[in-house]
């Protein structure tokens, strides 16, 4: 239960990060603006994000039942299919609610702009090559901070020998 509770706070945490929070004492947004920002998530790949919560939660719950008790594999996946049938449906309530949530964020002019973006060829190029940027961006930062971390200690060293300690 608490591996499925960390996938799940793992997947909803990234949700969160890509966008945003709603904050409590925003107004509720209209119905038109939770629709424009429907297909402003569905073009940014956002439904997408989501599509392996449920069969990942589900794999986790059938994994730690199985460990428990190995001879229950075939039932387990028997269950573990008839669920992610079952089950699949409510990715719409997570999509809804990540939808109104961008929703509170933006006026309705600001989603009609965004959803113009999204739906023009630089918004497209943008929603297909920004994850690759962020990827090789993110490579680049970590292999940076590597070098930076070596080249802090290394100083950390030359000023503690000249304290005279030998670090």
């Amino acid at each position: 239960m608490i591996v499925m509770n960390r996938f799940a706070a793992a997947v909803l945490g990234a949700a969160l990060l890509v966008f945003g929070h709603a904050a409590l004492a925003q107004p509720k947004p209209s119905a038109e603006a939770i629709d424009m920002a429907k297909q402003i998530v569905t073009l940014k790949g956002g439904d997408t994000l989501f599509a392996s919560l449920i069969p990942g939660v589900i794999e986790q719950g059938k994994a730690m039942f199985e460990q428990q008790n190995p001879a229950l594999g075939k039932d387990l996946s028997t269950v573990a299919a008839k669920l992610r049938t079952d089950l699949a449906p409510r990715v719409n309530e997570l999509n809804d609610q990540i939808a109104r949530t961008y929703a509170t964020h933006f006026t309705e002019g600001e989603l009609k702009e965004l959803l113009a973006f999204y739906k023009s060829p630089v918004g497209r190029k943008m929603t297909a090559e920004e994850p690759k940027a962020i990827q090789e961006g993110m490579m680049f930062a970590q292999e940076w901070s590597t070098k930076f971390s070596d080249e802090v200690l290394r100083k950390f060293r030359e000023e503690m020998k000249k304290k005279g300690h030998d670090l």
